[in-house]
């Protein structure tokens, strides 16, 4: 279904946007599209690459007329753009609300204006009950997903995925773990039972091609995930580096973190669809009037329960060492290539 098609990947300079062109740059596909608001890192691409499918676009999503622009012509659309730091989001939420939010509506707008065939938008596990800036920036992106494809013409098909923690991906946990083994300073980690989602960067561009093929209107796509403890990652890292007797400080809790993240609220388990490896949560399409909410109900919630990183799969030391060996900077460091993650 790609062949001779044109893709754009928004934010797609970043980890993301490098695991989908690994995937795609020498398929049959037509064009793809990298836009971003980043010269450094588009500059960096194109040397990387050096393919005639790849097209550069500068802008920003805050700004509609950039978008709309590069949007000219486009099949498909992988929504990638966001601020995803935590403990930034925290500091400065309004900028959160309009990279996250009011950027997604005017992808959302300019793809319905120019006819776009399908937009899949990337959120994450902590848009399910959010106590932090960027999980409820997240979570009103979402909402506005929703909201647009209740409305959005028939020719053009809008839904998102959900994804736990992708290992080594740009400002994660793990780079920071080898670069400070590597440095030999002392490991941080914030809370040693804090549990996280495992996926890789090849889950992620998985989860997005499933939503792809299977995607509705409003639909959100969450993959089942393995977790692990931050004290067992940090433990698999170091047994991997030759490194087990490394000091590891543990200086508690960062602004906005949770013990534990959750992938589908009880409430979206209710109507799931379980999909083999992967979760289809439909939209809530009721309409808005509210003499239906006096007389018609929904499930008992108290038949349900969420699903989070601390009653899925739990990986122990093993099963951790064996899923970072996957990672090819660490199958570098582990044979005595220091090497680190350039995406």
């Amino acid at each position: 279904m790609f062949e001779n098609k044109v893709l754009l990947i928004t934010g797609g300079t970043g980890s993301f946007g490098n695991a989908v062109l690994k995937r795609f740059l020498n398929t049959n596909i037509g064009e793809i599209r990298i836009f971003s608001r980043d010269e450094k890192k588009q500059d960096d691409m194109r040397k990387r690459y050096s393919s005639d499918k790849l097209k550069f676009y500068l802008g920003d999503v805050r700004d509609f007329q950039s978008v709309s622009n590069a949007l000219r012509g486009v099949d498909f659309v992988y929504h990638a753009a966001a601020l995803k730091q935590v403990p930034s989001c925290e500091f400065y939420p309004l900028e959160a609300v309009k990279t996250n939010v009011m950027g997604t509506e005017n992808v959302l707008e300019a793809a319905i204006f120019h006819q776009v065939s399908k937009v899949v938008c990337l959120s994450t596990d902590k848009a399910v009950y959010p106590i932090n800036a960027m999980g409820i920036s997240k979570a009103m992106m979402e909402k506005v997903i929703v909201a647009k494809s209740r409305n959005a013409p028939k020719s053009t098909m809008i839904c998102a995925t959900r994804y736990g923690n992708v290992m080594a991906s740009r400002g994660s946990v793990i780079p920071l773990f080898v670069d400070q083994i590597l440095k030999d300073s002392p490991i941080t980690i914030t809370d040693p039972s804090m549990t996280r989602f495992m996926m890789s960067l090849d889950d992620a561009v998985d989860l997005v091609l499933h939503a792809f093929e299977h995607g509705s209107n409003g639909d959100i796509f969450v993959q089942k995930a393995p977790a692990s403890t931050i004290e067992n990652l940090a433990k698999a890292t170091l047994s991997l580096m030759g490194k087990d007797g490394h000091d590891i400080n543990i200086m508690g809790t960062r602004h906005g973190e949770k013990l534990y993240e959750t992938l589908c609220s009880r409430e979206e388990m209710l109507v799931a669809e379980d999909q083999g490896g992967y979760y289809r949560i439909p939209a809530d399409n009721r309409d808005l009037n509210y003499e239906k909410f006096f007389e018609e109900g929904s499930k008992s919630l108290s038949s349900s329960e969420d699903y989070n990183s601390h009653n899925t799969l739990r990986l122990d030391l093993a099963e951790m060492k064996s899923l970072l060996l996957k990672l090819d900077f660490i199958k570098k460091i582990v044979s005595n290539q220091e090497a680190f993650p350039d995406e």
